[in-house]
């Protein structure tokens, strides 16, 4: 039962990858060629990555677009990954990175002993969502290249306590009934933000602050219908080849 588990678990990550990757398209890709146009140099201190620390902290996997080519300087010849241009090296951090979140959605629900299903795909989606972009964007949105960044270890550290925390928020908000586990779930999640994401020293940038603020809105949305759409295909392939 479990290697049909896992099997379910893998398809149903390649296939929002591949969904994601044409999400990410439409909607990501323009803002990001767009604010390459005003990227005059990378500032001092500056990392390449044009998301969350997240990102990178997964090797790049879940990049809006990855990061190597979000600075190829208008050339699509020079953004090469592994031999890919642009679109086939988001493809296969997509594909890798879906496989990876469906896996980590399918330990969580069996941990919980609660098991995703068809009708709870969607719920489960949607609590990778908060765990893994919504609340870590609170203090750390995605970023266009050309913008200002802090330390990148000091961005994977605050992100990586706040997704472990958000995680810890929401199964005693979601999965306990205690009047005490909710207040503690409310307290944990709260937790990071109140101490606060790290911030870079000097915020100037040439790319306009509207072109910034419609990024984060695209790629937390692009993620958004990625999540939902494994926590379905999942739930759907739990339901279909997971039974014993």
């Amino acid at each position: 039962m479990i290697i049909r588990l896992l099997l379910a678990a893998i398809v149903a990550g390649l296939v929002s990858g591949v969904l994601m990757t044409g999400a990410q398209e439409l909607k990501v890709t323009p803002l990001i060629l767009h604010a390459e146009q005003y990227e005059t140099g990378r500032a001092v201190g500056h990392s390449a990555d044009v998301s969350s620390p997240a990102l990178i902290l997964l090797g790049e996997l879940f990049n809006p677009i990855d990061h190597a080519f979000a600075h190829a300087d208008g050339e699509e010849d020079s953004a090469i990954l592994l031999g890919l241009d642009r679109l086939g090296g988001t493809l296969m951090a997509n594909l890798v990175t879906g496989a990876g979140f469906s896996l980590i959605l399918l330990a969580a629900s069996l941990m919980a002993g609660n098991r995703i299903t068809l009708r709870t795909g969607v719920l489960w989606g949607a609590a990778g969502w908060l765990v893994f972009q919504f609340l870590p964007a609170i203090g750390l949105p995605p970023e266009l290249p050309g913008f200002p960044a802090a330390d990148l270890g000091e961005r994977q550290i605050w992100w990586m306590a706040t997704v472990v925390l958000s995680a810890i928020a929401l199964y005693f908000l979601v999965l306990r009934n205690e009047p005490w586990a909710k207040a503690l779930g409310v307290v944990v999640m709260a937790a990071p933000h109140l101490y606060g994401a790290p911030r870079p020293i000097d915020i100037s940038s040439d790319v306009p602050a509207l072109l910034g603020a419609e990024f984060a809105v695209a790629a937390l949305a692009t993620t958004a219908f990625f999540w939902v759409v494994l926590g379905l295909l999942l739930g759907g392939a739990v339901d279909r080849f997971g039974r014993a």
